[in-house]
């Protein structure tokens, strides 16, 4: 979860640069801002072991020349543990953006990174994340809710057809399961789908 950015005392980040004198800078401007920076590498190869270690609020990314094994581990990160990310590059090629973003990038900002401009683009990497994950929630929640309306409607048929009762009864055979057993309306309706299959195919079964 991120903190407050009111606070960026708060924040605890990576930064991933490979030029000393300029990485140098931008952790003092960082760290006089209030920032905590955990660790400062040269290249992105030590990226996953640093997240893992660490587990920074923000990773802030410079490289001269990012190339496509940063954004595989970006990529890795972003699927099982994702963090704000910001990357600076003055490459300005479409294609690559395009895949950083895809990689989990959060605010890629074409140009080159600046002691007194890394402050705002960690607060749009934030607010960017923060928009993109309530939206990947409200996503998942209604595939979830997709997925167990047709659990649901296909237990109901099956126990129509085996049990020979109402659209109704079915479901109050549905419901009632869900309450004794103390799971969803889905838990139970999977539950209900897979004893009735393997009983169908068992009767079904030619020896």
């Amino acid at each position: 979860m991120i903190k407050d950015t009111n606070h960026p005392q708060a924040l605890r980040l990576i930064l991933v640069d490979d030029d000393r004198a300029r990485a140098s800078a931008v952790e003092v401007n960082l760290t006089q801002a209030g920032f905590t920076v955990l660790s400062v590498i040269p290249t992105g190869s030590g990226l996953l072991y640093q997240m893992a270690q660490q587990e920074p609020d923000v990773v802030i990314i410079a490289l001269d020349s990012p190339d496509r094994d940063v954004l595989e581990s970006l990529a890795i990160v972003s699927s099982h543990n994702a963090r704000p990310v910001v990357m600076f590059s003055e490459s300005g090629d479409q294609s690559f953006i395009a895949d950083a973003i895809g990689a989990g990038v959060t605010a890629y900002q074409a140009e080159d990174i600046s002691p007194r401009r890394v402050r705002a683009a960690i607060d749009v990497a934030i607010a960017q994340f923060s928009a993109f994950s309530s939206i990947r929630q409200e996503l998942d929640q209604t595939r979830r809710q997709l997925s167990e309306r047709k659990d649901v409607e296909k237990a109901k048929g099956l126990l129509m057809e085996v049990h020979r009762v109402t659209e109704e009864a079915a479901f109050s055979t549905l419901r009632k399961l869900a309450m004794d057993k103390n799971k969803t309306l889905g838990e139970a309706a999977r539950d209900v789908v897979a004893i009735l299959e393997k009983t169908s195919h068992r009767g079904t079964r030619h020896d």
